[in-house]
């Protein structure tokens, strides 16, 4: 009786996701569900135990990761970014069971302690990602460390080509010259601050990180660049920075902010940003109404993120005083990097657990995987929002950012750093 009621939940649960494609599900009883219109299942799955099958009913969002992490939940057929494109793709038309609306609701009552990303917390929450074996991002990043989404001008660039053109399209926006101070925020590895130096001619940028592998890293790369003596990097909460910067750009930060920072985020941007300085942000966003962190990538992740909605963003930077210029969303780009990353990290997986775990590498795949998974079908993407202080900082048309990007182009080509990169495309 028990497991005719467990099957019936999960049957109600998955037959309005799979419409295209097909799933089977082996349950603990050996009995195996099919979900889907195809013949041949895309997708095979195994629950261990009934426990597993109540938990992900119960609570999908924070459970089938972790179910997955524990080993109650198999891939016997497929991967696990299969099964979750076969979940996800219709998944946002189909309304949620009324647990999972309860536990949204709940969610959403937390987000003032999960976002209260103080000094102290900042660092900590930097530090349970970023900090990890720097080996583990040898494995799956471009050879300059950009942990953030590419830019596909074509669709057959490499990894490599790709990170360096969104280095160019957001040096473009940000119309650099030599007599200028520039601030990165969350500078990583320092690429994006060494970048502007040698090729945008930058006079001076100062990159700032809270992550101590990280700033190790930036400052090891600085030296091997013929512009080390006008980068500076430092271990700094953007809140404790002080001076006036010409040119502000942050890449990958402020999901790390958090929602109830916003204001003093923008406000303290505003202070150090010239009068006629322009500032550009490269983040992650939500097209929707504002919503929590996811619950999974909130535990094992990036605790204290956040997907700021264009609402709730836009009305932080109007009250601090900027100007917002110039607004682009890229949309699928930040997919087509994670399937880069997931190949290459699965590529070299053993390394990965050989460095932590077995638990490990199904947490970092199924990382990738939810994460390439949400940007193909559920509502977020990448904006670039560029901020003044003044109008008349920026020209009147975006004209100049091809001209612009042309010319940084011409600078990379002479460039043994990045002349070998610039042309790079993926063959068939």
């Amino acid at each position: 009786m028990f497991d005719s009621l467990i099957e019936t939940l999960l049957r109600g649960a998955l037959a309005p996701l799979v419409k295209t494609g097909r799933i089977e599900v082996v349950m603990p009883t050996g009995k195996v569900l099919a979900f889907g219109d195809e013949e041949y299942p895309g997708a095979r799955i195994r629950f261990t135990d009934q426990r597993a099958v109540l938990h992900l009913l119960r609570d999908p969002d924070l459970n089938f990761g972790e179910m997955y992490m524990q080993g109650r939940l198999l891939v016997e057929k497929g991967s696990i970014y299969d099964v979750l494109e076969l979940l996800l793709r219709h998944a946002k038309h189909v309304p949620d069971s009324k647990m999972v609306q309860f536990l949204d609701a709940l969610r959403m009552k937390l987000i003032p302690i999960w976002q209260n990303n103080l000094r102290s917390k900042s660092r900590a929450n930097v530090a349970h990602h970023y900090d990890l074996n720097d080996r583990l991002y040898q494995l799956f990043l471009d050879e300059d460390r950009q942990y953030s989404c590419a830019y596909f001008e074509n669709g057959n660039e490499s990894l490599e080509a790709a990170q360096l053109a969104k280095k160019r399209h957001i040096a473009a926006k940000l119309l650099l010259d030599r007599e200028q101070r520039a601030l990165d925020i969350g500078c990583g590895w320092g690429g994006m601050a060494r970048y502007l130096a040698e090729i945008g001619d930058v006079g001076y940028v100062k990159g700032v990180t809270l992550s101590t592998e990280q700033l190790e890293g930036a400052k090891q790369r600085a030296l091997q660049t013929p512009v080390a003596g006008r980068l500076e990097y430092s271990l700094e909460d953007y809140r404790d920075v002080q001076g006036t910067f010409d040119r502000i750009v942050s890449v990958g930060m402020f999901e790390h902010v958090g929602s109830r920072f916003h204001d003093t985020f923008f406000r303290q941007c505003f202070d150090l940003l010239a009068e006629d300085g322009v500032m550009l942000l490269h983040f992650i966003g939500n097209f929707e109404a504002p919503a929590f962190n996811n619950p999974w990538i909130e535990r094992y992740i990036f605790p204290g993120g956040n997907l700021p909605s264009m609402s709730e963003f836009t009305q932080s930077i109007e009250r601090s005083g900027l100007l917002v210029s110039d607004v682009e969303v890229l949309r699928l780009h930040y997919a087509s990097t994670l399937r880069i990353w997931r190949a290459r990290f699965l590529a070299r997986r053993d390394e990965a657990k050989a460095l932590y775990d077995e638990r490990f590498c199904k947490m970092w795949e199924f990382y990738l995987s939810m994460s390439e998974t949400a940007f193909r079908y559920q509502d977020i993407a990448v904006f670039q929002v560029q901020l003044v202080r003044k109008q008349e900082a920026v020209p009147l048309t975006r004209n100049y950012v091809r001209l612009r990007e042309e010319a940084l182009k011409a600078r990379e080509r002479l460039s043994p750093r990045y002349a070998h990169i610039v042309d790079q495309t993926v063959h068939p």
